[in-house]
């Protein structure tokens, strides 16, 4: 028996091609549909913005600033003894002082 003796394929049954074709329109499908969702993610969202921070805060003598905090027209500076210092956003003056205790 030759190489050459070997029956040849018939046609493809027409159910196995219309699988193959449902397959493939599905993957293009899946694809498209995960670039758009892509896509949608990248557009939509907003870049963040920044909060505008204060140029310069002037602390009082002898003061370190461990952490700083911003609200509706102003902002905080907690330093490293225990103290809150509250400033006006708009002109910068320092307007309150906590201390804080710890027991």
């Amino acid at each position: 028996m030759d190489m050459n003796d070997a029956p040849e394929p018939g046609p493809e049954p027409a159910n196995l091609r219309f699988l193959r074709i449902l397959v493939t329109v599905l993957t293009a499908t899946m694809i498209g549909g995960v670039v758009i969702i892509i896509v949608l993610l990248v557009t939509r969202f907003p870049t963040p913005s920044r909060p505008a921070l204060p140029d310069v805060i002037a602390l009082p003598e002898g003061a370190t600033a461990s952490a700083f905090t911003r609200g509706k027209g102003w902002y905080a500076v907690v330093t490293e003894d225990q103290r809150i210092l509250i400033y006006d956003a708009a002109s910068g003056d320092l307007t309150r002082t906590i201390t804080i205790r710890t027991e």
